[in-house]
């Protein structure tokens, strides 16, 4: 069962970050949406796909991340060139043109998730600064097929916020 780790907006955070990695050892990839405000070669961002955020100055970060787990393909960015804040199509548009199924983003640091259409939108929150709710959060997707995907976001501390939680279908895309 494939299982990804998906974190946003940890705006200078070192230990909270070791520990949801270290909390999550048996995850299949880590996926961070960016502005962790961290060097590309810390110890903390190693081991993640890394989407470079508006408050991320390194040069080696790229704008997005295109990564295949499993039957899944994922797209991963910050969310600040495609106007998240605003709107889901410029991002949504993206992901057709590479073929995933699940966008990653962040830039908003408000945890939720939208399918729309064929893709699966998901923003874990910001582990930092959380807007819309009082937890700081970070997600957790997995599936056993694409019939049943699961996204479950926690708390900063590993508790699980069940009202977050969705289970939806995911089509294999050509």
């Amino acid at each position: 069962m494939p299982k990804i780790l998906i974190v946003s907006d940890t705006h200078g955070l070192k230990k909270e970050v070791n520990a949801i990695k270290e909390r999550h050892a048996d995850v299949d990839a880590m996926i961070h949406c960016g502005d962790s405000e961290l060097s590309f070669d810390s110890n903390e961002l190693e081991g993640f796909y890394y989407a470079k955020g508006n408050c991320d100055f390194e040069r080696e970060m790229q704008e997005e991340q295109i990564l295949q787990v499993g039957e899944l393909t994922f797209i991963v960015t910050h969310g600040h060139l495609y106007q998240v804040k605003m709107t889901l199509i410029p991002l949504s548009y993206r992901a057709e043109e590479v073929g995933a199924q699940v966008a990653c983003f962040g830039h908003s640091h408000i945890a939720g998730a939208e399918k729309v259409g064929d893709t699966l939108f998901i923003n874990p929150g910001s582990a930092r600064l959380p807007r819309d709710r009082k937890e700081p959060t970070y997600a957790i997707l997995e599936w056993d097929s694409l019939k049943q995907v699961r996204l479950q976001f926690y708390h900063i501390n590993g508790e699980h916020l069940p009202d977050l939680s969705m289970t939806t279908e995911l089509a294999v895309k050509n």
